[in-house]
């Protein structure tokens, strides 16, 4: 006599009630039962706002807008034929290599590094497919809660809960992005720590994004010292260390004044424009530390991403050993970035904003502070975001509000990335490369003229604006 099924009230309390074995076995619902909606939502995690503004303008460009892409961080050059040739030559090697990466990727950034004062054993670097990644697997091996500057690059504060960290935010010193000011940096872990919180890490930015400037060496000192004081890990962002617009000023790495607690990460993607690529490397400090860390990182690496790709190592190895060409290329995109930052820079300026002078990278930061009143009067604007929502929809002009790099919100500050002006096609990019003065050149001349008229009107509309309400 086969059981039958007890009526509901007879069942168990919480168990589901089962499916009739009576179903017609060639129903593929038979065996899952009906549909059900997951009863939960998948965590909510905010497309990165460099990545966001490109979509935006993008759909701008859909609808017949002119567009003036002032918003992502790309290098906006070439890649070098050296490396398309390196990378080519490595294609077939489709097999997983070290996890650390490969020992001539090792070799060629300890060089890359000892030429730039920071000498560097070869097993003290660990490779990964960009520096972003390598970020989060330096916040989850250290663990605590990490001090980022303010304003500094998106992803630092981003990434940190992801990482099961906690940021904490710290004022830079006027004019010395990237760095967040010593005093402050104590007072902050002091409080965080009487508060419960463990505090580990400072990340530093040399030169900075989103500021476009290079904090001094005294600062950096004075933050070395301060992170030994409160046994802080360093972590220094030196992504854009090539791209010093003066040649002859030094980068200040605390890794020459701290070396025995301080991570240099650097990559591929800005000074030689191979952002696609994916390919970064960290150096770890010398002694048990930096020992434990190498394992600690290695360890997560392993189950995230195993290893870069090796035909990216191989042509990285080429790259970070700087044959001449490859010296002479980054060296040509400094001048161009330099000459177009400061053109865009003076835009602003002329328009009322306070502009800090562009030392390094490819960003503008200018300050809308000194037309804000005009601009709440006029458009309706509080806010960095209302700001640049603004310039989005009525211009076509996509720039970050200085709010996603930590800013206080109604603080006017805006970044303005200008690389993706030097041209649509390699042929006008690399004319940009070689121009001394490619500022003139007619398509990067129309869209700082575009700029500019876009500045005067936002301007000339706001004080009418203003002036109808008086």
């Amino acid at each position: 006599m086969h059981a039958q099924n007890p009526p509901a009230h007879d069942r168990p309390a919480g168990r589901p009630s089962l499916p009739s074995d009576t179903s017609d076995p060639s129903d593929p619902r038979a065996a899952s039962g009906p549909a059900r909606p997951v009863s939960f939502a998948p965590r909510a995690v905010p497309l990165s706002p460099t990545l966001a503004v490109n979509e935006a303008l993008a759909r701008k460009r859909r609808e017949g807008v002119r567009v003036l892409p002032l918003g992502f961080g790309e290098a906006g050059i070439p890649i070098h034929p050296a490396l398309t040739r390196e990378l080519a030559a490595a294609a077939p090697r489709g097999g997983y290599g070290p996890v650390a990466g490969s020992a001539a990727l090792h070799a060629a950034a300890a060089g890359y590094w000892a030429r730039r004062g920071l000498p560097t054993d070869p097993s003290a670097v660990v490779c990964g497919p960009g520096s972003k990644p390598l970020l989060f697997a330096l916040l989850m091996a250290i663990g605590g809660d990490a001090v980022v500057p303010a304003p500094s690059w998106v992803s630092y504060a981003a990434q940190a809960p992801l990482a099961g960290v906690r940021p904490i935010r710290v004022a830079t010193p006027p004019g010395e992005g990237g760095v967040p000011r010593p005093a402050l940096l104590a007072d902050a872990v002091v409080r965080a720590r009487a508060a419960g919180r463990t505090v580990r890490t400072v990340i530093v930015t040399l030169p900075d994004n989103p500021t476009g400037t290079l904090a001094s060496e005294r600062t950096v000192r004075r933050l070395c010292a301060a992170a030994r004081d409160l046994d802080l890990v360093i972590v220094s962002d030196e992504i854009y260390r090539d791209l010093v617009h003066d040649r002859d000023r030094a980068v200040p790495s605390p890794a020459r004044f701290a070396p025995e607690r301080t991570v240099v990460t650097t990559a591929l993607s800005k000074s030689l424009a191979a952002g696609g690529w994916r390919l970064g490397v960290a150096r770890l400090p010398d002694g048990p530390f930096g020992a434990a860390l190498r394992s600690a990182v290695l360890g997560i690496a392993s189950e995230i991403w195993s290893s870069a790709p090796a035909p990216v190592q191989h042509a990285a190895a080429y790259a970070f050993a700087e044959p001449p060409e490859l010296v002479e290329h980054v060296d040509r995109s400094r001048r161009l970035h330099a000459a177009v930052t400061r053109a865009v820079a003076a835009r602003f300026a002329a328009a009322g904003a306070r502009v800090p002078a562009p030392q390094g990278a490819f960003y503008v930061y200018p300050d809308l502070g000194p037309l804000r009143d005009a601009l709440r009067s006029g458009h309706g604007v509080r806010t960095s975001a209302d700001l640049s929502g603004l310039l989005l929809e009525r211009y076509g002009v996509g720039v970050l509000p200085g709010s996603s790099f930590g800013e206080p919100a109604e603080a006017l500050r805006l970044r303005v990335a200008p690389s993706l002006l030097y041209g649509e096609t390699d042929e006008q990019r690399l004319a940009a490369l070689a121009s001394p003065d490619p500022a003139a050149l007619p398509w990067i001349a129309a869209g700082l003229d575009r700029l500019s008229e876009v500045l005067a009107d936002l301007r000339e509309s706001a004080r009418a604006g203003q002036a109808a309400l008086a």
